[in-house]
């Protein structure tokens, strides 16, 4: 008589996935929102502006260039005041010793300025910041903000270290007081700075921008120099030379009888404003 053979147990079946929860909407259901268990934080100009000083800094070139600003700021404007400060004026004040200097070193700040934005595009990487910061003009305000306050700080603890240091070469009962014409002088060199900016938004080029920056920095005080010789352009060349980077920056920094400067900072003022207004204009319109 055979044995039965006993038969395997059946193989236990998968538990059924339990579906998602659905709500009611109407006649048909649709399942719930999903929520992050990441914290979600509204963006805002602060973490712009914190993004722009992060990569301000991080970048070799700024420092590179702001070092050579200040070396040439500094070194030039001590050079300076030792060979021709025993000469200086009752009327003259030592903030007069950095305009040289900041003569050279605007170049630097201009192109700083132009690259802080052209270099993004070169390389690429303005996709990725307007991809994780879809509000444009938030990450071109921070770039404006971050920039103008770096050039100021720049312009204005050379222009003090210079005034300082150069005590020792004037004579005695000279105008040691430098803080208000180191502070507007350090205003309108950021302003060209900021200037540049604007100029490399709208072209994206580096080299074109920089291009066109170093011709609004000098053919204000070149052309005036053939146009004084002709009579019918002869005023026009006149008050260009007044308005022109050099005779603003002297004017700031050594007010006399024939102005303070202020003029030609309300200029530049309205100038700079009216280019950043286009800047804007440009970025929203433009693909990347």
């Amino acid at each position: 008589m055979s044995t039965p053979q006993p038969q395997p147990a059946p193989a236990a079946s998968p538990a059924p996935a339990t579906p998602a929860p659905y709500v009611s909407a109407g006649s048909s259901a649709v399942p719930a929102p999903y929520e992050s268990p990441i914290p979600i934080v509204r963006a805002h100009l602060g973490h712009a502006l914190r993004a722009e000083w992060t990569k301000i800094r991080s970048v070799r070139s700024t420092l590179w260039t702001l070092g050579v600003f200040v070396l040439l700021v500094v070194g030039v404007g001590l050079a300076f005041a030792a060979t021709v400060g025993d000469h200086m004026g009752s009327e003259d004040r030592v903030t007069l010793f950095a305009f040289p200097g900041l003569l050279l070193g605007t170049i630097c700040l201009l192109t700083l300025g132009v690259l802080v934005i052209s270099s993004e595009y070169g390389t690429g990487l303005i996709r990725p910041t307007l991809t994780a910061a879809p509000q444009r003009h938030r990450v071109l305000a921070a770039k404006f903000l971050v920039f103008s306050a770096i050039g100021f700080v720049a312009v204005l603890v050379s222009t003090g270290i210079v005034s300082t240091a150069s005590a020792p070469f004037v004579p005695d009962g000279s105008d040691l007081h430098w803080g208000r014409p180191a502070l507007l002088a350090s205003l309108y060199v950021s302003l060209l700075g900021v200037f540049a900016l604007a100029v490399g938004t709208m072209l994206r080029h580096s080299a074109g921008a920089i291009a066109t920056m170093l011709g609004v920095y000098f053919l204000p005080t070149i052309l005036p120099l053939f146009l004084v010789s002709i009579e019918s352009t002869k005023g026009f060349g006149q008050k260009m030379m007044e308005y022109s980077a050099p005779s603003a920056l002297s004017l700031l920094l050594t007010p006399d009888q024939d102005g303070n400067g202020l003029p030609q900072l309300g200029l530049l003022v309205v100038l700079t404003a009216a280019v950043v207004g286009c800047a804007f204009a440009v970025l929203h319109r433009r693909d990347v």
